[in-house]
């Protein structure tokens, strides 16, 4: 027989076994955890490389409705409106809890001690109600959850609308630890025992109605040493797995049924003339900085190409047999999202190099560096492209993907003996690529001084169907100084006050 394990509520959450009463009336949002005994596993695996895996089982769980936060700004001269919403009702966020779009910050105030009492960590934590991990609680819950993974993958700046959500009866971990602490270095404890006391900021308990009673957990956390017990075991014979790779005992045939129930979608000469499309706009360069590497002085940036369109935008390609060359084609898709055609639309490439091995699609987007009069100053290598929904930018479009299938490169860009890729940009979906690498980022060490541009374009060669190509570039004002050929600086003026 199996049991249910009972969660130790903070908060007010009851969980019952099936010979009992009916439980409570769950309260809107608990704050709960899973026990008070903790262990971590920590593994060095090089002076000063640690993976500490640890995890509190500290979680906020929603009670007989879903707990949604919308948040959007139609242009970045807007503030931004947030919303609790809450069986349809909306009530504005109070003020001050909605700072970045990954999530709430200093959501919990975390203190971890010795034996002794000493603290030898301190620091906050950051609470996302979009999760990998959430899962349900109980058994009346629904069976899936229509919510992100995660708030924001990135801190763009530029986002314009996201979608932050527990699902009736489902769990939102909080995060238990930062990976690096505020000097770089990787966060660490050593193997042994301690006192974690996690508390909920006042600003979120008063917010969410926990009681100060019940805004503090106190934890038992244990610290192991895998380095003393890793042993390589071998696989028994006749295991599960001894016998992986023999597809004759698998399948041994093809079987009919095993196909797909799809039509085939019509070859085009041209994109429909109607119906849903993608549309690739891209924003402004973020986190531009200046790097030195080898004497030559580079401006880095960021830069997002994303779909506001009615349609994903679907490119599959196909390997011409030996070679590192595959065909590309773009899918149509009708109203109900159906395929309804595909076109050629270019190629994909194999990039070998350390970082990239992946498949690229090439012309997807162009970096340029413009002079004040808006000519080419310095033209970016780098114009192919994997593509993969890497962070929310619209989630409050119409038909916006938020669990997008791939999320990130190694989800759709391929190995190098794949014989075919899928690679797809979703609606309200963007695409962050980071130019910091020399021949990709733009090189400025002999320039001189002034004004400058920074030039993002998709679709720079047409070879993709949109909506419209009108909003395909964007640009982002730098002002260079220093000495040419010698120490540069740079100067970045805000855009609608973003940085």
């Amino acid at each position: 027989m199996s049991s249910i394990p009972k969660l130790l509520a903070v908060g007010l959450l009851a969980v019952t076994g099936a010979a009992q009463a009916p439980a409570a009336e769950p309260p809107a949002i608990s704050f709960t955890v899973s026990g008070h005994d903790v262990i971590a596993q920590r593994y060095e695996w090089a002076p000063g490389q640690v993976d500490l895996q640890m995890d509190f089982g500290i979680n906020l769980i929603a009670g007989r409705q879903a707990f949604e936060i919308q948040a959007h700004r139609d242009t970045y001269a807007e503030p931004i409106e947030v919303e609790q919403v809450v069986g349809g009702v909306r009530t504005p966020l109070p003020d001050g809890l909605f700072t970045s779009w990954t999530g709430f910050k200093d959501f919990l105030d975390i203190t971890i001690a010795d034996p002794a009492g000493a603290v030898v960590k301190q620091y906050t934590s950051t609470w996302c109600p979009n999760s990998y991990t959430s899962v349900r609680t109980r058994p009346d819950a629904p069976a899936t959850t229509p919510y992100p993974f995660a708030c924001a993958w990135l801190e763009n700046p530029f986002v314009l609308g996201s979608i932050w959500g527990i699902q009736a009866g489902y769990n939102s971990p909080v995060e238990s630890f930062p990976y690096y602490e505020p000097d770089g270095t990787q966060f660490d404890l050593a193997p042994g025992s301690y006192r974690v006391t996690a508390r909920l900021a006042e600003k979120y308990r008063a917010w969410l109605g926990v009681s100060p009673a019940d805004a503090t957990v106190d934890l038992n956390l244990t610290v192991v040493d895998r380095n003393a017990g890793l042993r390589k075991k071998p696989v028994p014979a006749g295991s599960e797995h001894a016998n992986e790779g023999d597809a004759s005992k698998q399948l041994s045939a093809y079987h009919p049924f095993l196909r797909p129930p799809a039509k085939i979608p019509t070859p085009l000469a041209s994109a429909p003339a109607a119906g849903p499309r993608p549309d690739l706009r891209s924003l402004p360069a973020w986190n531009i900085a200046l790097d030195t590497v080898e004497g030559r002085t580079n401006v880095v940036f960021a830069a997002t190409v994303w779909n506001a369109g009615t349609s994903p935008l679907l490119v599959d390609g196909f390997r011409r047999s030996g070679t590192d060359l595959m065909d590309a084609y773009q899918y149509f898709y009708d109203a109900a999202g159906n395929e309804v055609g595909v076109r050629p639309a270019g190629t994909m490439e194999w990039d070998p190099r350390d970082g990239h091995l992946h498949w690229h699609f090439t012309d997807f987007a162009q970096y340029n560096l413009l002079t004040a009069d808006r000519s080419l100053a310095v033209r970016s290598g780098k114009e192919a492209f994997c593509l993969a929904n890497t962070d929310p930018v619209d989630y409050l479009r119409p038909n916006a993907a938020w669990r997008p299938p791939n999320n990130d490169l190694a989800s759709s860009c391929g190995q190098n003996t794949a014989v075919a890729v899928r690679e797809r940009l979703d609606i309200g979906n963007g695409d962050t690529y980071f130019q910091y690498l020399p021949g990709q980022s733009f090189d400025v060490t002999d320039l001189p001084n002034g004004t400058y541009w920074v030039e993002v374009k998709a679709n720079p060669d047409g070879k993709l169907a949109e909506l419209r190509t009108t909003n395909n570039a964007s640009l982002r004002k730098i002002v260079l100084g220093g000495t040419p050929g010698g120490e540069r600086t740079l100067r970045v003026p805000p855009l609608h006050g973003l940085d």
